[in-house]
């Protein structure tokens, strides 16, 4: 088999992850798209690895070796990235990374700050009564 065809399917899954990594809203689903782009790294790291070893005299592996290492790394992001996501959407209600950001950098409600609805307490209020 020629390099050209693993090449070209690993372009084109990282370049598909690549898209969900910046179309997507929602957090689990970018989270798939950056395992996505991480298996088309592990591709080309096999494939160039099969390849040198062919034209090397010595094969000493080192690309599959770091495909296991990157695996090992992808599955405890995605482990890690799950359970934040898993959190947050406890804590908050939602997984839509707009939003999440929206409240993160301290954004008034759509009703304004000069409202007239009155308060309805201070964080620390809130979160006892959550707790």
């Amino acid at each position: 088999m020629h390099l050209a065809y693993p090449a070209v399917l690993s372009a084109l899954l990282f370049c598909t992850g690549l898209y969900g990594v910046l179309a997507r809203r929602n957090a689990i689903l970018v989270l798939m798209s950056v395992e996505l782009m991480l298996n088309a790294v592990n591709l080309n790291l096999v494939a160039f690895d099969v390849w040198l070893s062919r034209t090397a005299e010595e094969t000493l592996h080192s690309g599959q070796a770091l495909t296991l290492f990157t695996i090992a790394i992808a599955a405890a992001e995605i482990g890690i990235g799950l359970a934040i996501v898993l959190a947050v959407h406890r804590n908050r209600g939602t997984a839509d990374i707009d939003r999440l950001r929206d409240t993160a950098e301290g954004h008034e409600s759509p009703d304004g700050p000069d409202s007239d609805t009155p308060a309805t307490g201070t964080a620390a209020e809130k979160a006892e009564a959550t707790a």
